[in-house]
């Protein structure tokens, strides 16, 4: 049967519940004449009498009865599932891809979409920690999470943190053993606790500034990482220097389990920013994802 007669078979399914075209053509917001033309229409079509009609009463037929029991729970399954896939407008769901190195990932990434996922259970959230500059639509993130000043220009960036101050820090047992650098050209006498990037597959230099100089200091040591989290511990070992987000250290700071150093020459760069493609469309959960990791003051 044509898709177009669908709208007919709902007719006949009112009409044989209700057993009267009266309250069927009321029920379906049409005139009891054209109710009737239309029954009387799909009758002639299938080549079969589907209603007995009194002065009275309507009722199905044993071909009428057999159609009832048979299509109207049919139609019932898909009205409930248009309605659940009508819910979904307001129910945000789906899964969004980030990537974004550990420590922004726990200190900041973590702790706010926490909150929202609480409140959303249909929106899934994969982390993925990385420290290339990775090109997310080439790998399928949906966002990405990058300084500032590393977001491309052709991308929407949000910020999502404030300004992040570096600082430079050892365990007082290994400052007990080296003398405090003051100088960048005093870091080569030093150990220190190298990152390693996947770019290339190169140590990331530290980036120094005072005042209007700036620097980038390739150092070495007896140990190199590729995690933020394994730098810190190692530093609070005792295994050398390292170069890590002041917010991180400063609760070791205070509590006397890590110095800073060279406090003059620690560079400040722009705040973390989520980014994604200004082509791409957003979807709800996308956008309660952004919502809740954009900054505010």
């Amino acid at each position: 049967m044509p898709r177009e007669n669908f709208n007919d078979l709902l007719a006949f399914i009112a009409v044989a519940r209700e057993r009267s075209f009266t309250r069927a053509a009321a029920q379906l917001g049409v005139s009891q004449s054209a109710l009737s033309h239309t029954v009387r229409a799909l009758e002639t079509r299938l080549g079969v009498r589907l209603l007995t009609r009194t002065t009275r009463s309507v009722s199905p037929t044993e071909a009428g009865e057999r159609l009832l029991l048979a299509l109207a729970p049919r139609f019932e399954e898909i009205e409930t599932e248009l309605a659940a896939v009508s819910e979904m407008r307001d129910k945000p769901a789906g899964t969004v891809r980030i990537t974004a190195i550990d420590y922004v990932i726990k200190t900041i990434l973590w702790p706010r979409l926490s909150k929202l996922l609480r409140n959303y259970p249909d929106i899934k959230v994969e982390f993925v920690n990385e420290y290339g500059l990775t090109d997310i639509v080439a790998e399928r993130y949906d966002i990405g999470v990058r300084h500032g000043d590393q977001v491309a220009k052709d991308m929407i960036a949000v910020r999502i943190s404030p300004d992040v101050r570096m600082a430079i820090v050892g365990a007082p047992s290994y400052l007990k053993k080296h003398p405090a650098p003051v100088k960048p050209e005093e870091l080569v006498a030093h150990d220190c606790i190298n990152l390693r990037l996947p770019t290339r597959g190169s140590l990331y230099a530290w980036e120094l500034k005072k005042g209007k100089r700036a620097l980038q200091v390739r150092v070495d040591g007896q140990l190199i990482f590729n995690g933020t989290y394994h730098m810190l511990d190692a530093a609070l070992a005792g295994f050398g220097l390292a170069y890590l987000p002041a917010d991180l250290v400063e609760p070791h700071v205070a509590a006397g389990r890590l110095r800073r150093v060279m406090e003059d020459w620690v560079a400040t760069f722009p705040g973390y920013h989520v980014y994604y493609p200004s082509r791409r469309q957003s979807s709800r959960a996308l956008a309660l994802v952004i919502d809740a990791l954009r900054y505010r003051p």
